[in-house]
């Protein structure tokens, strides 16, 4: 994968959407993520399917609705302020 583009699974556990990556794999693998790029929208079944910055991803879990646009990969999973300047949340 080229360095503009990161797994969702890998960037849903970074963002802190998720505590595990395993968890953030599993909720990809049963459909519940949605990814909107160029126009096009594409409901997600695999961990491995790349995001982009740019991309827009909608799911929901924990009783939520989340829309948010990836602003940046983020090279870790670092502390919640790092976290959050990898998306801008999208109005509902």
């Amino acid at each position: 994968m080229s360095d503009d583009a990161c797994r969702v699974d890998v960037w849903l556990w970074r963002a802190r959407f998720f505590k595990t990556r395993t968890a953030a794999a599993k909720f990809v693998e049963e459909g519940r993520v949605r990814l909107s790029r160029g126009g096009q929208e594409t409901r997600l079944d695999k961990p491995s399917r790349a995001v982009k910055p740019g991309d827009l991803l909608v799911f929901a879990a924990a009783g939520r609705l989340t829309a948010v646009s990836v602003a940046q990969l983020g090279a870790r999973r670092g502390p919640p302020d790092e976290a959050r300047s990898l998306y801008a949340a999208l109005p509902e």
